[in-house]
């Protein structure tokens, strides 16, 4: 059975799997509407379409967009759609940024055959995953299509503080992300507009099993989280939802713990 639609409209960058899809699938459940932005090879389409039906049954209007969130072009092309689209709720309620490519490769080569992270790479990893938010608020705000008191959302991890030897690369991009909110925060408060970065703890992810440790990382997640489990898409997307509908801007500029607690014991 649907649910009764509002002009509350979200986008979510990355939609397709992981964090995203779960917040694409949560957030229509609740009565928002959904603009999606993915990259996605056609192999995985008949998967983009069910989640798309399944946000159409919950009754939103959906809007996916298969691009690269990440290229300037591709941020004007869906930004100009959008426009035109939101012409009558007047803009985006929550931005979810939930982008997650990246080189996963040391710094320092210790075999002459050895691949190690060069200039490219990491220049696009800290793009991908950490300076693409600010470009796309940037341009949100210019186009007035950031509403006042709207929430804005982005996924970093406790890969931020702790390394691993492939690792590097993904663990600057968090750090720029998670100061990239706090200069946000600062900037859009006099919107009412909060930013604020979800720090999941070790969850299953397309983007978690790319990592060469994450059989280890979580096992140990399992081990030690006091939840006795690992945190689940479901639980981000929950988290996210809980502090959307905060009528109030005063939880901003924060990193919050989606974790079960998992960092207080790991």
């Amino acid at each position: 059975m649907s649910v009764k639609q509002s002009d509350q409209w979200c986008l979510i960058l990355g939609a397709s799997s992981g964090m995203g899809k779960a917040c694409v699938r949560l957030l229509s459940s609740q009565g928002m509407n959904i603009i999606g932005v993915h990259l996605d090879q056609a192999a995985n389409q008949p998967s983009v379409d069910e989640l798309i039906t399944e946000a159409r049954n919950n009754g939103a209007e959906v809007r996916f967009f298969n691009e690269n969130a990440a290229s300037d072009s591709a941020r004007a092309k869906v930004l100009e759609e959008m426009q035109q689209r939101l012409s009558r709720a007047g803009g985006v309620k929550v931005l979810v940024h939930s982008l997650a490519f990246g080189s996963l490769l040391p710094f320092i080569r210790r075999s002459p055959s050895q691949e190690v992270l060069n200039r490219r790479q990491m220049d696009m990893t800290l793009s991908v995953m950490a300076h693409s938010l600010v470009y796309w608020v940037q341009d949100l705000f210019e186009r007035r299509l950031l509403l006042a008191g709207a929430k804005v959302f982005a996924l970093t991890s406790a890969g931020s503080s702790r390394v691993t030897k492939n690792y590097g690369a993904v663990s600057a991009a968090k750090c720029a992300l998670e100061s990239h909110i706090r200069q946000l925060a600062l900037e859009l408060a006099p919107e009412g507009i909060s930013v604020n970065a979800i720090r999941a703890g070790v969850t299953v992810t397309p983007s978690l099993e790319k990592i060469p440790e994450h059989q280890a990382l979580i096992e140990h997640a399992r081990r030690t989280n006091p939840h006795g489990r690992l945190t689940e898409t479901a639980d981000v997307a929950g988290a996210i939802a809980l502090l959307s509908g905060a009528t109030s801007s005063w939880i901003t500029g924060n990193v919050v713990g989606v974790d079960g607690g998992e960092i207080l014991t790991s």
